[in-house]
């Protein structure tokens, strides 16, 4: 299946052309741009516009064969040069603005996440080192934010401007299921013994980060952990190290194996109810598991709370699938902080 381009991807894109016609009075028909993995993707420029002391351009969203609301949708970006040396990012039409805590962008900034950040800085640079002002728009984002989960998170005009790899993976669950067989099997042929498995690319690097693993080790198990589980069991690994946010794994403790937002519950009640036996203090409130952890627990309570949402995935799991190896899980926040863990970590912290 073909993948495609995330927001984030578009808006980088499109104010690398807008600063290319900004510098240098050039229109190219086509821009290319670094991804955080180390490579690169090239497409068409649709639309340029200059007025006055600012450029415009304007790239068409192409999601592939995800069944993504933007698909289609036009990301334009807006860039002119300020004297700080620095990169500011502004929401233009159609792209929220963040008024609640609990999201990876603090309260009043405009919703595009620290990935695109990082890719848009890039981007520019590869243009100037001049300081720019960058205004992100889509034209039809305040209709389409109304599809996604950004009205219940806090998120307020428009959509949020999103993606950690630059890429958007095709989701079908035959295909994907494939894809995650050929990786276990990847590590089966490599005699892989102690296995760790991640929703994506945050638990990956968290784990690369706090423990010893290569990642050879590291399956990225997507939202099918009931179907690789059930696979994992009729194979002879020693050992099993679950790495991941709680957003995700905490729906694990429900015994809801297919993790997808369109085919799982929300964990906020579940993780709230939790909350609620180490916490004396109101957590109803919350609209995500990040808010819940970081804004509404002091650092003992939420230790407390890690560790109690972690022994449940890992009681849940251990009813489900008995003939999977000992199993250690990790629980992450946005950040790849550890806030909680249950299991013997040992072999995984071991040199």
């Amino acid at each position: 299946m073909k993948w495609g381009m995330t927001t984030g991807t578009c808006a980088a894109l499109a104010a690398k052309a807008a600063a290319i016609l900004l510098m240098r009075g050039e229109r190219p028909t086509e821009v290319d741009v670094p991804l955080p993995d180390g490579n690169r993707i090239q497409h068409r420029v649709h639309l340029f516009q200059k007025d006055g002391k600012s450029a415009s351009a304007t790239v068409v969203k192409d999601a592939g064969d995800d069944p993504d609301v933007t698909h289609g949708s036009f990301l334009i970006s807006t860039v002119k040069k300020n004297k700080l040396k620095s990169i500011r990012f502004f929401a233009g039409q159609g792209v929220g603005t963040i008024t609640r805590a609990g999201l990876a962008i603090p309260p009043g900034e405009p919703a595009i996440n620290p990935g695109p950040r990082t890719m848009i800085c890039a981007a520019l640079r590869e243009v100037s080192e001049q300081g720019f002002d960058v205004t992100i728009s889509v034209p039809n984002g305040e209709e389409l934010a109304q599809k996604t989960f950004n009205p219940r998170l806090g998120i307020v005009g428009g959509i949020s401007i999103l993606g950690t790899t630059g890429r958007v993976r095709p989701f079908s669950a035959p295909a994907l299921r494939d894809a995650l067989k050929c990786a276990l099997d990847v590590a089966i042929a490599a005699d892989i013994r102690n296995l760790v498995l991640v929703p994506g690319n945050m638990g990956n690097k968290a784990a690369q980060h706090h423990f010893a693993v290569n990642e050879q080790q590291i399956v990225d198990v997507s939202n099918e952990w009931g179907f690789m589980l059930a696979e994992i069991e009729k194979h002879c690994f020693e050992q099993v190290l679950i790495v991941g946010h709680p957003g995700k794994l905490g729906k694990l403790a429900k015994g809801q194996w297919q993790t997808h937002s369109g085919q799982s519950d929300s964990a906020v009640p579940y993780i709230s109810h939790l909350a609620s036996q180490v916490s004396s203090y109101q957590v109803a409130g919350a609209n995500t598991v990040e808010e819940l952890f970081m804004t509404c627990l002091e650092s003992t309570e939420r230790h407390l709370l890690g560790t109690l949402l972690a022994t449940e995935i890992k009681k849940k799991i251990q009813q489900t699938y008995p003939a999977l190896p000992p199993t250690a899980v990790v629980l992450i926040n946005l950040k790849g902080e550890i806030i909680g863990h249950t299991g013997d970590l040992t072999l995984w912290r071991a040199e």
